[in-house]
């Protein structure tokens, strides 16, 4: 694989990374992301403690991680049935196209 280093600022910290070049649109946009959250958080809250700061922002995230992946597991059996009724549809389709 292709590596890369690259430093990513959170919090006011900088973290050396070495990365697949894949990844790093990704990483970079976690980043900023984390950022944005910690921002909208130093802005609402009179929180002095980044660590705080942090805490609050990775539980936002896990959260909404959750929450898709639940919907994801609750969606599956659903998304099955549709993609089994798509199958059948598209076999009889060709059976009556060769017939």
């Amino acid at each position: 694989m292709d590596k890369l280093k690259i430093k990513i600022s959170i919090a006011g910290r900088v973290y050396p990374l070495t990365i697949d070049r894949k990844e790093e649109e990704g990483i970079r946009k976690a980043a900023s992301k984390i950022e944005d959250i910690l921002k909208q958080f130093e802005s609402n809250y009179a929180v002095k403690d980044k660590q705080d700061l942090l805490a609050m922002c990775a539980l936002q995230v896990s959260t909404k991680l959750e929450t898709i992946q639940g919907k994801t597991m609750v969606d599956a059996p659903e998304l099955e049935t549709e993609i089994d009724q798509i199958e059948a549809d598209i076999t009889a389709l060709l059976n009556s196209s060769l017939t």
